[in-house]
């Protein structure tokens, strides 16, 4: 049995959400998201409550009942709440500007690097250091937070480039001096 996989999913107010043979569609105040469903999950909503449930008892169906349910949670708190992720740039001269739907990292390239965001996620920057990605998709805004610190991922020797900012990043002490 799956402990995740058997708790219901509470809709909060103003959240609907609509059920078809092969695909979930949830809307809120923020946006909307729909996702293809597995056949070997069967899905049920009534008074408020979405269900999960596996269609056999196969350990492919027992394990793919704990990871919907958490998906469609994902997405009921996504279009209720919405996602953000915060992203520190760490270094001198390092730095991000964001212009429309474009972010613009200076990372101590030759060139500056220009990072087109999807749709649906939207970034502001902070004294030009701090980097906020926020959309209702959570699993699009982790995907666009790694790939931004793709560009410059952290060094432990300076701790030069971009982390997230509830990370933390092993020092290592450099060459000692030969006597």
């Amino acid at each position: 049995m799956s402990r995740v996989g058997k708790q219901p999913v509470s809709l909060p107010a103003g959240v609907e959400v609509t059920l078809d043979e092969s695909k979930i569609e949830v809307k809120g105040p923020k946006g909307v998201l729909s996702r293809e469903l597995h056949p070997l999950v069967q899905i049920s909503q009534e008074d408020g409550k979405v269900s999960v449930a596996p269609v056999d008892d196969s350990l492919k169906a027992r394990g793919l009942w704990g990871l919907f349910r958490s998906l469609i949670n994902n997405m009921v708190l996504g279009v209720s709440q919405g996602y953000t992720k915060v992203l520190e740039i760490n270094g001198v001269g390092y730095r991000a500007e964001a212009s429309g739907n474009t972010l613009k990292l200076t990372l101590g390239f030759s060139h500056p690097v220009d990072f087109a965001l999807p749709e649906g996620i939207s970034a502001s920057v902070e004294k030009n250091t701090i980097v906020t990605l926020s959309g209702i998709d959570k699993e699009l805004l982790g995907q666009t937070a790694a790939t931004i610190r793709a560009f410059r991922p952290p060094e432990p020797y300076k701790g030069k480039g971009i982390k997230y900012a509830e990370e933390t990043i092993r020092r290592k002490v450099g060459k000692a001096g030969v006597k």
